[in-house]
Parts: C-alpha cells; structure tokens; sequence
C-alpha cells in the first residue's frame, strides 16, 4: 500500500508540474484571463493533493496499513481527478456544466483529509 500510494503521488506530482508547464506555455495566449484563473487553480490544488498522497504514503509507513488511510489515498486521488480534472476541462473548452463537477472532487478532498485525521488522533490516543 505505501509504495501505491507513493507512486501515485510522484505520478500526480509529476502530472501537476506537466499540466502547469502547458497551461503557462501554451494555453495562456489561447484562453481567457479569466479562464487562465480557473485552470491554475486547478493546477494549484492539483500539486497540493499530490503532496497530500505522498504525506499519506509516509503515514501508512509509519503507523502501518490502515483502512483509513487507504481511503484518504484513494480520495485524495479521486478528488485530484474530478476537481482538478473538470477545472482543466472547463478552461480549456468553455463548457461550464462540467463545473459542477468539481465540488465533488472538493467533497473528495475534504473527506480524504478527514480520515487522515481520524486515523492520527486514532494514533495518538494509542501512543497516550
């Protein structure tokens, strides 16, 4: 589980650090300013949640296997796909349907850090 989740998160690190380059490189005289905003915060949370999984690898090393911790990875993924995926979608295409389907991947991302969360204070109390 704990090389997974590594391996998912240099991938989406390394995706992140891709997609960010082409939106700067190539999209930013194409699309609007506004639409420009719109896919660097895609971008933006795109490499956060990246380091998120990477974090959450660290954990699952630590503290060992977990299904939380499973879950986290798997959300934080998930989230990353539809939230940053449709904002990239949205920017480049226009088609402003697609928008609502980011706050699931924003609900994707909330949830995954809750069961991080839940299992450090789940941690914590053991160590007490």
């Amino acid at each position: 589980m704990q090389r997974k989740l590594m391996a998912w998160g240099a991938v989406l690190a390394m995706l992140a650090v891709g997609v960010g380059a082409f939106g700067a490189h190539l999209l930013k005289p194409v699309i609007s300013e506004e639409y420009m905003k719109v896919y660097e915060t895609g971008v933006q949370y795109h490499l956060v949640h990246a380091l998120g999984v990477i974090l959450i690898a660290l954990a699952v090393g630590q503290w060992g296997e977990s299904t939380r911790l499973r879950w986290a990875g798997r959300l934080l993924i998930t989230g990353t796909v539809l939230f940053s995926g449709s904002l990239y979608v949205l920017s480049i295409s226009g088609i402003k349907v697609l928008g609502a389907i980011t706050p699931i991947g924003g609900v994707c991302f909330i949830a995954g850090w809750l069961c991080l969360a839940v299992e450090a204070f789940s941690r914590s109390k053991e160590a007490s």
